[in-house]
């Protein structure tokens, strides 16, 4: 079987990088914005429009309530609890990840590269003064003021909108560790989103293995090495259990 060989490739590989994307969360109830039903339906994939924000922040505010605050209560699924504890084992150098929502830390992934930021700060445009909305003071005092700072200044999550730039220390990371890299595996994520689609293309141009685990095609399925097109929850457990790694 693939995933037999794949097992055996991650004991034998030196630096193995993982690239995550939404698909990642969608068990642990976090829906692909994506989707028929996502939340882009509703809202507009605009709604992560930079200028569209400063046009009409309150629409983006409405959208948070719903789409990013609530991320908060979500938590890791099998495939977030494979690689902290591929991690752990020296089997996993990093977690590359396109998600926002924080649950390869939560995991207890420790090596992690956020490449379109976090949810869990969000700054004030004014004063800069940061607000930590896993503490629940400053989450109440966000909510009750409809995302104003203290200064009344308008407040943004910290993560990568639509014409603005990737957080440069971030995805610099990212790219030293897919150059570095000789086995790198993405998961649920369609490899369309640039820049983070050209990682593995970093990885392959240095001689790594590419194994693409997602529902569906990706434009990189011809230069895989392995294409598991399969359920990740399900892939991570039978992996997982090749590996001798329990995920409770």
């Amino acid at each position: 079987m693939e995933i037999e060989k794949l097992a055996q490739m991650l004991k034998n590989s030196r630096f193995v990088v993982a690239l995550t994307g939404a698909g990642v969360s969608v068990p642990s109830g976090i829906p692909d914005f994506r989707s028929p039903n996502g939340l882009y339906a509703k809202y507009g994939q605009d709604i992560f429009d930079i200028e569209q924000f400063y046009k009409n922040p309150d629409r983006f505010y409405n959208f948070a309530k719903e789409g990013l605050i609530s991320m908060l209560q979500a938590e890791p699924n099998e495939v977030h609890r494979m690689l902290a504890k591929l991690e752990e084992k020296g089997l996993l150098k990093g977690v590359i990840t396109q998600n926002i929502d924080g649950l390869h830390q939560k995991a207890g992934s420790k090596n992690v590269a956020e490449i379109h930021g976090s949810v869990r700060v969000w700054n004030c445009l004014k004063c800069a003064k940061r607000y930590e909305i896993l503490d629940e003071s400053h989450r109440e005092f966000l909510l009750s003021r409809d995302f104003r700072c203290s200064c009344g200044g308008l407040t943004k999550p910290d993560i990568t909108f639509f014409g603005e730039m990737l957080p440069m220390n971030e995805f610099t990371k990212a790219q030293k560790w897919a150059e570095s890299s000789n086995l790198f595996i993405t998961l649920g994520t369609s490899l369309v989103v640039y820049p983070a689609a050209q990682l593995p293309i970093y990885a392959l141009r240095n001689g790594a293995k590419l194994v693409i685990v997602n529902r569906g095609e990706t434009p990189l399925d011809t230069y895989a090495t392995f294409k598991f097109d399969t359920d990740l929850v399900e892939f991570s457990i039978i992996l997982s259990e090749l590996l001798g790694i329990s995920l409770k």
